[in-house]
């Protein structure tokens, strides 16, 4: 009885300690949430109310101008959208099939667990590199020519293409195998499951994947400059071998003009802009995924 009577104060005791500490790393969690989201609300209301008075249908429909109060946003705007579309194009189907392979067809020998080993350090490799190997690669090499829509999707995809390689890794191996057991039980040969079986449940985490990486395309800067693409240029693109700026490259160079007018108002207006095509952008891949999730 009197050993109960010991070990019933040190259990409270003990239980009193947990809850702190749970408070506490509670509170430690939230308030490290509230700090990033506040952060970002102020800069978000920041932009948006040096904004106002700027951001109009004129801005949108206009090429760039040297007078502030003319200035326009079309032919950058034009130029990112036919960019990053390129870039879905591309880094998609190469990105998913190069998972495949490695999850459903490759060995699990030296020679896979290099590869792996080089994507995974791709993957945090500086943009600026990319901008170099797209230089020497698709500008010097195949001639596509400086600063085109081809050279800046070939390049800008090559900088996304290993973290959608390692995201659609993930979200395949993440399929249960007894799954895969169950269609090949049935007589589904190795396409087939892949097929019906496997991509149906891993599009979802597939999707997500992709939409982080777009997400990061869209805001590059340092792989075109290196490809020599224009910072401004006062026409849309006609092909996928014209001149092409974009709109973080119209936002540097508007930024480093002297009139305050440029640094303050339209600046603000661009990256408005660039904001609510990359939230218009990740929407629809948002909803394409969400489909996917509701028929599995």
């Amino acid at each position: 009885m009197a050993a109960d009577t010991h070990e019933a104060p040190a259990d409270s005791e003990f239980g009193r300690v947990s809850r702190t500490k749970d408070v506490a790393f509670r509170l430690l969690a939230l308030a490290a949430t509230l700090i990033g989201i506040v952060s970002l609300a102020a800069l978000l209301l920041n932009v948006t109310l040096d904004a106002v008075g700027w951001l109009d249908w004129q801005f949108l429909t206009s090429p760039p101008h040297p007078n502030p109060y003319e200035a326009g946003f079309l032919p950058a705007l034009i130029g990112s959208v036919a960019i990053m579309l390129l870039i879905a194009l591309i880094t998609f189907p190469l990105g998913v099939g190069a998972a495949i392979y490695l999850e459903e067809y490759a060995d699990d020998g030296y020679l896979t667990r290099f590869i792996q080993l080089n994507i995974a350090n791709l993957a945090g490799v500086p943009s600026v590199v990319y901008g170099l190997l797209g230089l020497g690669l698709f500008v010097g090499l195949f001639r596509i020519g400086y600063g085109s829509v081809l050279a800046a999707a070939f390049t800008v995809a090559l900088l996304i293409l290993p973290i959608v390689i390692i995201s659609a890794q993930e979200a395949i191996r993440a399929v249960p195998d007894s799954q895969r057991q169950a269609a090949y039980g049935m007589g589904a040969t190795k396409w087939q499951t892949i097929r019906d079986v496997v991509l149906p449940r891993a599009m979802p985490g597939i999707m997500t994947g992709t939409i982080l990486a777009l997400g990061r395309a869209i805001g590059e800067t340092a792989p075109l400059i290196m490809i020599a693409a224009p910072t401004t240029v006062f026409g849309a693109p006609t092909s996928i071998f014209s001149k092409v700026s974009a709109m973080p490259l119209q936002i540097y160079n508007w930024a480093s003009y002297p009139q305050t007018e440029f640094q303050y108002g339209v600046v603000a207006a661009g990256v408005v802009t660039l904001l609510v095509v990359l939230l218009t952008i990740n929407s629809i891949a948002i909803i394409i995924r969400n489909r996917y999730q509701q028929r599995t």
